[in-house]
């Protein structure tokens, strides 16, 4: 692939824009990033990226932006450790195993399991999720082995399409265990740093990441991610599970139409 200096730009800035919205809801932007990445060059005149490369690049990437999330949320309690052991590990174990065998997967399977994914979150996300806020930090409690069954799955789909899973972790995490709002964004970032170590690694060792596009993308994540997770520390908790719902919702339309069209 020929990189010309607007497609050097158009990654950067794609990376940048989804980084912060990343950071300020709580996910590692591959819900956002993997379509911006699919679809806009081709839209400005540039060569388009596979659906492999798209995913290689969006592993690594999210590897710095969930890194940078969890820097800026380091301090404030927000961060369950707890959570962070048991759904990390299973995490772990099922992105390295998604990221590896999408070498053996074509574009549109790997877009339909995106797609799939993508509807799953969306739907959980409109689901109303009452009282789960005003439960005290220090007082959260949830099913541990339930948590990492649950992080086992995501990790296997979340690895194939080069995300770390945090776009469906958050609806998880809000939905079934119960989190807060704000730990669970704190949290699942850190979840999904752990996810994406595996999710990089089996692209890497499969041959699907172009590194300089990768790198412009880290760039980008590691000055955009802190400032969105310090902007979301200011928004309303409803106003962020609004903003993350209609990414989702959005983006899936969007592959649903494309796989069926």
């Amino acid at each position: 692939m020929e990189y010309s200096l607007l497609l050097i730009i158009t990654v950067f800035l794609i990376g940048f824009i989804g980084s912060f919205i990343s950071g300020m809801v709580g996910i590692g932007g591959s819900i956002i990033k993997y379509p911006m990445l699919l679809y806009i060059p081709s839209m400005v005149g540039l060569t388009a990226f596979t659906a492999h490369e798209v995913s290689g690049v969006s592993a690594i990437q999210v590897l710095f932006a969930t890194l940078g999330g969890v820097w800026a949320y380091r301090n404030g309690g927000y961060l369950n450790k707890t959570l962070i052991v048991y759904m990390g590990t299973s995490i772990l174990i099922g992105s390295f195993i998604g990221g590896y065998g999408s070498e053996f997967m074509t574009s549109a399977g790997i877009n339909l399991v995106y797609g799939v994914l993508a509807t799953i979150a969306a739907v959980m996300m409109f689901v109303p999720k009452k009282g789960i806020d005003d439960i005290p930090l220090d007082q959260v409690t949830f099913n541990k082995w339930l948590a990492a069954f649950l992080a086992l799955f995501v990790g296997i789909g979340a690895g194939i399409v080069g995300a770390a899973g945090a776009f469906i972790l958050v609806p998880i995490m809000l939905l079934v265990l119960k989190i807060p709002t704000r730990m669970t964004i704190a949290t699942s970032l850190a979840i999904t740093f752990i996810s994406s170590i595996g999710a990089t690694t089996g692209k890497v060792l499969t041959g699907q990441v172009l590194y300089l596009p990768a790198i412009i993308m880290i760039i980008a994540s590691l000055i955009a991610s802190p400032l969105g997770a310090n902007a979301g520390k200011k928004v309303n908790t409803k106003v962020l599970q609004w903003i993350l719902a209609l990414l989702i919702l959005g983006t899936a339309i969007k592959i649903w139409l494309d796989i069926l069209s």
